[in-house]
């Protein structure tokens, strides 16, 4: 996946915003919140940083082609980088990617999310 196929889609997700910074890196938030992250490569290769679930942390921090996060992971967080991609893996990479705005969504207040117009099809139960 290359940057600008990074922007695009997270781009394309509701509510979404992105800056610039952290040494140069696109980050992208969904109500002020980091869900995922393009850019941290020690070489010319994309990287792309995004929070997941425990489950998927586990599998992932010992999968080739993936780490735990630099800086994020060594705090106790569960975001994994992908440092080593394919062409073959981008719709592997794009599941991730909106798995982790999904639950940096569903951690915002309810507030938040309704001002947002986020998860509303969700039941209360």
């Amino acid at each position: 996946m290359t940057y600008d196929e990074f922007n695009q889609l997270c781009g394309a997700l509701p509510a979404t915003t992105s800056v610039v910074q952290w040494g140069g890196a696109q980050v992208w938030k969904v109500g002020g919140k980091v869900f995922a992250v393009g850019g941290w490569s020690k070489d010319k290769v994309p990287a792309f940083t995004f929070k997941t679930s425990e489950l998927n942390y586990d599998f992932l921090r010992n999968k080739e082609g993936y780490r735990p996060a630099p800086y994020l992971a060594s705090r106790g967080m569960k975001w994994i980088q992908q440092f080593a991609g394919s062409k073959e893996l981008d719709e592997e990479l794009t599941y991730y990617f909106q798995e982790s705005y999904r639950i940096v969504s569903l951690g915002l207040t309810k507030k938040k999310q309704k001002e947002l117009g986020l998860n509303q099809n969700l039941s209360a139960e």
